[in-house]
């Protein structure tokens, strides 16, 4: 049976842009594009990660930074129902419901999942069950828990905040333990293309390639794990 998350780090201070997308104080940054959260994620996480052609049963999506959801949500809408897939994904300040509930009033096409997303979520369970796909949040700082992980991801959402705004999300240590959690031919994909991110992705073992960004970002990152 999903098991309730003890209680942990305290809830993020949030602004509301627009009434309706939640910006981190701490970071200065918001939880998801301005100009469109949920083609966002088809554009960077799905087809960045060339999903759901992929998908299939035991397929394992990891992620770094949690947020709303969104990226796990938009996962549900995209997969075929073929098979069972995990996502496990690493969050160090976990929302509360009614903040989630609010970010995803912006996307109705959710609507439906996310009423079962938040119903766990809001009874505390952190390992969350879904038709054809389990969830596991991982609370907790990534430095720490990400080595503790014993999976190795197939495509990686790597979604934490700006490096310009939070460094250690995307150190060379981190970094080289997505690689060390990567199943050989693993993908990953992050909206950021700055140099410090590849380099360090480089150095992990990934092959990695600038891509075209979405809305007014000029180029995002992709790559693999040669195998």
């Amino acid at each position: 049976m999903p098991q309730p998350e003890p209680p942990s780090s305290p809830a993020p201070q949030l602004d509301w842009r627009d009434g309706t997308i939640p910006v981190s104080r701490a970071f200065d940054d918001p939880y998801f594009s301005l100009s469109g959260g949920l083609a966002e994620t088809r554009h960077v996480f799905l087809a960045g990660n060339v999903l759901p052609d992929r998908l299939r049963d035991g397929f394992q999506i990891a992620e770094l930074g949690f947020g709303t959801g969104l990226n796990l949500l938009a996962t549900l809408l995209c997969h075929p129902g073929q098979g069972h897939i995990r996502f496990t994904s690493f969050e160090a300040f976990p929302l509360p419901a009614a903040d989630i509930a609010r970010a995803l009033e912006a996307f109705p096409e959710t609507a439906p999942l996310a009423e079962a997303f938040l119903a766990q979520w809001s009874n505390g369970l952190r390992t969350l069950q879904f038709p054809g796909l389990t969830a596991d949040i991982i609370i907790g700082d990534a430095r720490d828990t990400l080595p503790r992980w014993n999976g190795k991801a197939d495509a990686w959402f790597l979604d934490g905040f700006s490096p310009a705004k939070n460094p250690e999300l995307w150190s060379p240590d981190l970094m080289a333990n997505v690689a060390r959690h990567t199943a050989p031919g693993g993908t990953f994909a992050t909206y950021t293309a700055a140099g410090h991110v590849r380099q360090s992705l480089t150095q992990a073992g990934f092959t990695v390639t600038r891509q075209p960004g979405f809305g007014r970002k000029r180029h995002m990152t992709t790559g693999y794990l040669p195998g």
